[in-house]
This record gives structure tokens, sequence and C-alpha cells, in this order.
């Protein structure tokens, strides 16, 4: 079979070049995996609040972290747009998450969202700016004493 394919080693093995790519920043690495594969990303080394999440994450098994890693996801846009309105750049989130596009092809879809969000935020600002009115309130018992 070997001489078949034209395969010199084995191919069940588990051959690794012998030259991968250097790892320069911090990787972080599946516990369940401990070696890295021959070649892989490093755009976005850990940093932040995000890598802190991200480095809980890695540290257990895969299983559980998936949500944790959706949660940094999130933690790491808020942090972008931060560190953009900290330099001096208002980000243009229409056009990045791709609303001028929807609203070409699924305007309905669109709208809906865009009204989600509106009254998602108009709720919130409108609980947060009230007054608490239930500390106010008298303490009221279920009987009336007599006096």
């Amino acid at each position: 079979m070997r001489h078949r394919l034209n395969v010199t080693q084995d191919p069940d093995s588990k051959h690794r070049p012998s030259s991968l790519q250097p790892e320069d920043v911090e990787l972080l690495k599946s516990i369940e995996r401990p070696q890295v594969s021959a070649v892989f990303g490093e755009s976005a080394p850990p940093v932040g609040l995000s890598g802190v999440i991200r480095r809980f994450a890695f540290k257990y098994s895969e299983s559980p972290y998936g949500h944790w890693l959706l949660l940094t996801d999130r933690v790491n846009v808020v942090e972008g747009v931060l560190d953009d309105l900290l330099h001096g750049h208002v980000p243009n989130i229409f056009a990045e998450k791709g609303y001028e596009t929807e609203w070409e092809h699924n305007k309905t879809s669109l709208i809906i969202k865009l009204t989600t969000v509106a009254a998602l935020v108009a709720g919130t600002v409108v609980l947060l700016s009230r007054k608490d009115q239930t500390m106010a309130r008298p303490a009221r018992g279920r009987y009336r004493t007599a006096g």
C-alpha cells in the first residue's frame, strides 16, 4: 500500500515538519492539544479584559469554554470601539456592521433589528433615569394596625 500511494512515511504517523512557525507572541493552547499547529494566526494576541477572559477559558477543557470565547469576542469589539474613540477616531458602525447592504437586500430584517435596539435603549434610559420610587413608599403591611 505504501509503495502504491508513493508515501515515504507511515500515513498514520503524526509527522510534523521540522521547521515550525516561531512562537513570537503569547499563544493560548487547548489543554487537550498541548502542541500548536504548524501554522497559526497571531494577528491579535490576547490583550485587555478580553485577553484575561480568554486566558481563564483556556485553563479548562474545550467543552465548557465555548461560551466564554463568544463573550470575549463581544468584549473585544467594545474594547476596539473604545480604543478608536480614545485615539480620536469615531468608528462608522453602520458601515462596519454591513447595514447598507442589509438595507439593500433585506429591509424588513434591518428595520426590525434597529427598532428592537432603539426600544431596548429607550427602555434602559427610562429605567435608569427615573427616580427610585419603590424606596420612597412607606412599607405597607397586609393589615392595618389600629391606631
